[in-house]
């Protein structure tokens, strides 16, 4: 005999005493029975409603950067990537620090100027579009009409589409260009829809359904995502720049994954029940950035001296307590191609004897030249909660030797430091091999097309090495080559290094499933995370 819900048992029950009911008595009692049977009707759906809502798979992520714009070909952010949105042509391969095949299904360039890039034929837009040659052509030149900085990262001349293969020349051999495609900056978009800021529509595992410029955004499941649908139902993935606020949202259960907690609270999190906390060695450095446009830094003893004042053991063990490593270089040392160099020695009595032979001494407690003293504008943003830390150590340190600093806020460092130079210092942080290659961060930050030459180096020698590097083929060599450039940084001191800071990421893992922490932080919700 089949089971009978509770429901319809106590329905039974009202049916069986109704048919002893006669006359008026009856037409009351009927009058009564259809008022509970509608009630029953409505606890029944409330409950089946309940029911269906706790059964779907959703993750709450906060990150700490929030972005207004979700543009992929100019946000610096990269959100829409990170939000499972875009996705690039190729990827990297961190284990083995390769490129690997993503929208594209394979590449030829034997001369490093003639490319031939095979796309996979079963991806489609979030709109249900075909993603074709001739779609993805359209977005690569929206891409490098809306950014300088990826005409010259990419140096095409021209594109051409022919089914589901592209063939793109370059102005010049280049035999890194394939590497270049993994810039999530070349998110691949269907560039006929409208709101591109807003919302657009990529090829990625999750559809984004609202944005709330600096806030948030809701995504979805793309049940028709070429590499497999994702089992979660939904995501949320909000931003919030304060660290402390962060690991609360862990703690009091608002949110499943923090990226980058506050570094003070992670023990309190590791007690915590269930709460996991994981950090990797990333392709990252936080450095101090140098405006070679300002007189007082164009002497390279003051910017012997600017670097000597940074106690990079202090910063990493009071600051990032321990969750760091000092840098002596922008690469971490165990890439193949970071120089070997030993750490320079600090303090103020070296710094002192730097500026001195810069020609400044100390008079009336303050360090100055010709009468004139000695202060610097120090530019730091909260994004990364220990930059500023280490802007006050570095502010405190030199206050000792009579050296005024000023701290100023602000809040998004690339446009500031590109349309600004009315600072002399910045604490910045830049990942230097998010493709596994040296040639990202060395032709981003030195060469004189840049984007991210804040400092304002042109310097002829440093810049034929690196269009050496450009042209070179052989990995040996160009390892070869970008040591040689670090040294010339390095030795010139156009720039100061501070650390390699560790990527740390704490999420609730009694829910979470299939977190991976990546070094080059650019894959971030994916079609693999699940709810447990």
């Amino acid at each position: 005999m089949k089971s009978i819900k509770r429901n319809d048992r106590y329905n039974l029950t009202i049916i069986k005493r109704l048919r002893s009911f006669t006359g008026s008595h009856f037409l009351q009692f009927a009058a009564m029975l259809v008022c509970i049977c509608i009630l029953s009707a409505c606890t029944g759906s409330s409950e089946n409603t309940i029911e269906e809502e706790s059964k779907e798979k959703h993750i709450n992520f906060l990150y700490n950067f929030s972005t207004n714009s979700l543009d992929p070909h100019v946000d610096s952010s990269y959100v829409p990537l990170r939000a499972g949105i875009t996705e690039t042509l190729v990827r990297l391969d961190e284990e083995n620090l390769t490129v690997a095949p993503w929208l594209a299904e394979s590449w030829e360039g034997e001369d490093g100027l003639n490319w031939t890039i095979k796309l996979r034929e079963d991806v489609t837009f979030h709109n249900g579009k075909k993603m074709d040659a001739e779609a993805v052509k359209a977005s690569l030149e929206r891409a490098l009409e809306e950014s300088v900085a990826i005409q010259n990262a990419l140096k095409i001349e021209k594109i051409e589409a022919d089914g589901y293969t592209l063939h793109i020349s370059t102005k010049e051999p280049f035999p890194e260009f394939i590497s270049e495609l993994v810039n999530p900056n070349v998110s691949i978009i269907d560039v006929t829809e409208e709101d591109i800021i807003n919302k657009p529509i990529g090829t990625g595992p999750f559809i984004l359904k609202t944005f709330s410029p600096g806030s948030k955004l809701e995504l979805e499941r793309y049940d028709d995502y070429w590499d497999g649908a994702s089992n979660l139902d939904s995501v949320t993935f909000s931003f919030n720049e304060d660290a402390n606020a962060r690991s609360l949202a862990l703690k009091s259960g608002q949110v499943d994954i923090v990226y980058r907690p506050e570094v003070e609270s992670l023990e309190s999190l590791k007690a915590l029940d269930g709460i996991k906390v994981e950090s990797t060695a990333t392709f990252r450095v936080h450095q101090m950035t140098m405006n070679m446009e300002r007189k007082s830094l164009q002497d390279i003893n003051v910017r012997r001296a600017v670097d000597a004042l940074i106690d990079r053991q202090k910063i990493v063990d009071n600051i990032l307590l321990g969750y760091a490593e000092p840098a002596v270089s922008p690469f971490l040392p165990s890439l193949p191609f970071a120089p070997s160099f030993e750490q320079s020695k600090t303090g103020t009595d070296i710094a002192i004897k730097y500026l001195e032979e810069a020609g400044y001494s100390i008079e009336d407690g303050k360090m100055q030249k010709d009468g004139e003293p000695l202060k610097f504008t120090l530019l730091t943003y909260s994004a990364r909660a220990d930059l500023p830390l280490i802007a006050q150590v570095f502010q405190s340190d030199a206050k000792q030797i009579g050296i005024d600093v000023e701290i100023r806020q602000i809040d998004i460092p690339e446009e500031y430091m590109a349309s600004n130079r009315d600072w002399d210092l910045a604490t910045y942080s830049n990942l230097t091999a998010p493709r596994g290659d040296a040639g990202y961060y060395l032709n981003a930050t030195y060469h004189p097309t840049g984007a991210l030459n804040f400092s304002g180096a042109h310097e002829p020698e440093l810049t034929a090495i690196i269009d050496k590097l450009n042209q070179t083929v052989s990995q040996e060599d160009r390892a070869v080559l970008a040591e040689q450039a670090a040294k010339f940084v390095h030795d010139n001191v156009i720039n100061s290094f501070v650390l390699h800071p560790s990527t740390i990421v704490a999420y609730n893992e009694n829910k979470v499933e299939n977190w991976q922490t990546t070094r080059s932080e650019y894959y971030m919700i994916t079609n693999q995370l699940d709810v447990k």
